[in-house]
């Protein structure tokens, strides 16, 4: 176990160190960008009355990203134990998830949130992209900014309201402002190199980024709503829901492997101490929930809370296993979120999908946002049944 302060550094085999290469570089990353059209002006606007849409917005989170893998496999080679949705039987074609977002690395999956919610409208459209941060969401004509050759995403999202009739917009955003990438890259550092934690110099960046963070999701709301009132929507006429973001790992009563040795960085994909772990799962993420319930709350939007819907499908939860070639990927025992990619498993896919919601999480949300649509109004945290796939999905009341 570590001692606060100290900085004595350790043996760290061949292996972590790769995987440490992969974390120092470690972005967040929680269908094609829609193209821009200039909005009406509410005077003489009305709803239109084309197709029925639901539309997500945001960063990776939202976006779909790690949609890619089925669980999580140390097996690196071929299909990597049937965990890589990417395998076409002789090379690896990410489009085939990520279609052509693939390519400028906004990844928007097949498997993406607002797919999984097929029943809320007739279309479904993501304009999330990984990386995103609140200034990518505001108009450019308000400060907004592109990101990876896309307009601002309350930009498309004035061409998507002009042509159909949203009636849902869901809003994932606030991560990349705080800083996850950073946390995450630090605390691996600190467990493979340093002997000594991370929490207390992370919990003092996330304390001081969290006002402007906050104003910035705050603004991206208003800048959606300006958009929808140009459009002619009346606020009564769509949904906006704000969510928040699960834990990828567990606390370290519930990690599979132990804290000394290297499996937790070279089989599971989940460097980090016992007190890191601790306090990123029942500290860190609840204090972000907190905050993004507090800005919901102060705009009038719904709010989801999906900050334990990952709980016991962590990486390296003991409820859960590794596929292998004699034990098939499942929704009932694989894990639901990506590990950090770049120990044992440096040739799997991109590093910008550790620690997002796998091909199973993206399911378990989409069945929480079409659960959270039936509710016209309320705050609810979305949670899983242990054992079950998608369909034990549940919205508890808050």
């Amino acid at each position: 176990m570590p001692e606060n302060g100290s900085r004595n550094t350790r043996t760290t085999p061949r292996l972590a160190r790769r995987l440490l290469t992969a974390a120092f570089a470690l972005p967040l990353a929680i269908g094609g960008g829609v193209a821009v059209a200039a909005p009406a002006s509410a005077a003489s606007a009305a709803v239109p009355s084309g197709p029925t849409a639901s539309v997500t917005l945001g960063d990776s989170y939202i976006s779909g990203e790690a949609g890619r893998w089925m669980g999580n496999s140390a097996d690196g080679s071929g299909d990597r134990s049937g965990t890589d949705r990417a395998w076409n039987g002789s090379s690896y074609d990410p489009s085939a998830v990520y279609g052509a977002t693939a390519a400028n690395g906004c990844d928007r999956s097949d498997v993406a949130e607002v797919t999984g919610a097929s029943s809320v409208a007739a279309k479904q459209i993501n304009l999330a992209c990984s990386g995103a941060v609140t200034n990518n969401v505001f108009r450019a004509s308000n400060g907004g900014q592109s990101l990876k050759g896309e307009a601002p995403q309350a930009d498309q999202l004035a061409a998507v309201a002009a042509q159909n009739d949203v009636k849902l917009i869901t809003l994932s955003i606030g991560g990349n402002d705080l800083g996850f990438s950073g946390v995450i890259s630090s605390c691996v550092q600190d467990y493979l190199v340093w002997y000594s934690y991370c929490h207390g110099s992370q919990q003092s960046a996330i304390d001081s980024k969290m006002p402007a963070a906050m104003a910035g999701v705050g603004k991206a709301i208003d800048e959606i709503r300006a958009v929808m009132s140009n459009a002619g929507y009346g606020q009564g006429t769509y949904r906006l829901v704000l969510q928040s973001y699960p834990s990828p790992i567990p606390r370290s009563s519930e990690m599979r492997y132990p804290e000394s040795g290297w499996t937790r960085s070279n089989t599971g994909g989940c460097p980090f101490w016992d007190g890191d772990a601790d306090w990123a799962r029942d500290s860190m993420v609840p204090q972000v929930s907190k905050a993004l319930a507090q800005v919901a709350a102060a705009k009038g939007v719904q709010f989801l809370d999906i900050s334990d819907m990952l709980q016991g499908r962590e990486v390296c939860s003991t409820a859960t296993q590794q596929p292998t070639t004699d034990a098939a990927p499942s929704a009932a025992t694989s894990e639901w979120a990506r590990f950090l990619d770049g120990g044992l498993n440096t040739t799997q896919g991109a590093l910008q999908e550790s620690m997002h919601p796998n091909y199973y999480g993206q399911q378990a949300l989409g069945s929480c946002l079409t659960q959270l649509f039936a509710r016209s109004s309320g705050n609810y945290a979305c949670r899983n049944t242990a054992g079950q796939d998608a369909s034990g999905m549940y919205l508890a009341a808050e």
